[in-house]
């Protein structure tokens, strides 16, 4: 049941009324949007193939991707000393996690037709406090630097103008978003300074609890938010800066929307209906995107995609603590009885197709405004079957095209929605300019 709690009202005024958030909505379109909308009302394509009605959505919208994980490979292959690093071919890089291949460079983000992205500065959610928040400034500090040594190709960004005027002169849009609330050490200083660094987002959980908000994969403690983690949310709305809640649990979810007017996202997150893991998002948000105007960026990662997959994966962990009781003591008999079940289990596949039928269900209850992609490559092993890397995005947006989809719609995913979104989280701001940071006492 979401509810609504008079603790959720803003502490420095009153929000935005329904009519004055409207009005936000829509008239904080760019020129280039509506000269855009007016182009896809043209002549109906229905004529074209998908292949074509994908490519000309495409050409006109590159992928705005909400999530990629660089900075973590750049910490966990190269210590964050980047000298000897070469963007321009990841394919044979130092060992990580058994790989030794990345899934984004800059060949395969032209391929992929990606014309920004969002690089996320995470951080392990195991980390204590302080040293998250310092953590957390290196892997800004980092992505920084790639960016800079890449001009030709990368442009730091912002803002949603930043972020066209930086497509329209065939860069790719570099934007900062935080993952996990562990970074900003508790401290609403913190996060106004990692705000003035440039970070446009903030996952408000990853995999833990933390002290102020639930995850969605760990033992809740706070039924949602607590007071402070309302004030954070209600800060970073004041700042502009976007409320993440992937990874975060559905009362946190819902206490958030309650908490502000402004937009919220999910950077990387798939549906829960389609696939039933806690990472998803249920339909009782869903429903609610609408009214509050955020968006779902439809993740990549196959276990969030295929629910056959995350069955197959409770399967084998059973099988292994079967095992682990049957043959105690003896970790070789565990391993080759475990590895013949998966040669008599082979793992299901998630391909681009599944990741399509969680935009379709998105669409069904939500809305074609509220899709977006965050595909969180180079934050897991493989994407599905058919865009195993960024340069696969082409074919999710060509699926799409063959299930009806119109290249006015393609456009809206691919980059239009999120734009959107950037702009009334902006306009948002403005109307909170005259009030005062929130303040909490140090310790």
């Amino acid at each position: 049941m979401v509810q609504s709690r008079e603790r959720f009202r803003p502490v420095n005024g009153p929000a935005p009324s329904g009519d004055l958030l409207l009005v936000i909505r829509r008239h904080h379109l760019s020129t280039a949007a509506l000269a855009a909308t007016l182009a896809l009302a043209g002549p109906a394509l229905a004529q074209q193939s998908p292949e074509a009605v994908a490519a000309a959505a495409l050409r006109s919208a590159p992928v705005f991707d909400g999530h990629n994980d660089v900075p973590e490979q750049l910490r966990d292959r190269y210590r964050n000393v980047i000298g000897s690093f070469d963007f321009n071919d990841t394919t044979d890089v130092p060992e990580s996690y058994g790989s030794t291949r990345m899934h984004t460079d800059l060949p395969r983000l032209r391929q992929g037709q990606v014309g920004a992205q969002f690089w996320s500065v995470y951080v392990s959610a195991n980390l204590p406090p302080d040293e998250a928040a310092v953590t957390t400034l290196e892997q800004i500090d980092v992505m920084k630097r790639l960016i800079d040594r890449y001009p030709d190709h990368l442009e730091f960004v912002t803002t949603a103008d930043e972020v066209e005027a930086a497509m329209r002169r065939g860069h790719i849009a570099s934007l900062l978003g935080m993952e996990g609330g562990s970074s900003i050490a508790g401290s609403l200083a913190v996060l106004r300074q990692m705000h003035a660094l440039g970070a446009r987002y903030m996952t408000l959980t990853h995999s833990r609890t933390i002290p102020w908000a639930d995850s969605a994969t760990d033992v809740p403690q706070h039924d949602g938010l607590t007071d402070f983690g309302v004030q954070v949310v209600q800060e970073m709305a004041r700042l502009g800066m976007l409320i993440d809640l992937s990874h975060v649990s559905e009362a946190t979810m819902h206490d958030a929307m309650n908490a502000t007017g402004a937009p919220v996202i999910f950077s990387h997150s798939g549906a829960r209906a389609v696939n039933g893991h806690a990472r998803n998002v249920p339909d009782s948000v869903l429903e609610r995107l609408p009214q509050e105007g955020g968006l779902v960026m439809v993740v990549g990662l196959p276990d969030y995609l295929s629910e056959d997959l995350r069955q197959h994966g409770a399967l084998r962990a059973a099988e292994r603590a079967r095992l682990e009781t049957l043959w105690r003591g003896q970790p070789q008999a565990v391993a080759e009885a475990l590895a013949a079940w998966d040669v008599a289990n082979p793992a299901p596949q998630a391909t681009v197709a599944t990741m399509a039928d969680h935009i379709d269900h998105i669409r069904n209850v939500a809305g074609i405004d509220h899709i977006g992609i965050g595909g969180d490559y180079d934050g897991m092993a493989t994407g599905p079957v058919g865009m195993e890397d960024t340069a696969g995005y082409p074919a999710l947006f060509v699926e799409l095209a063959r299930r009806g989809y119109t290249r006015q719609d393609l456009a809206k995913i691919a980059n239009g929605n999120i734009l959107r979104v950037m702009r009334e989280a902006e306009a948002y701001a403005a109307t909170q300019h005259g009030l005062a940071p929130i303040e909490t006492p140090v310790d």
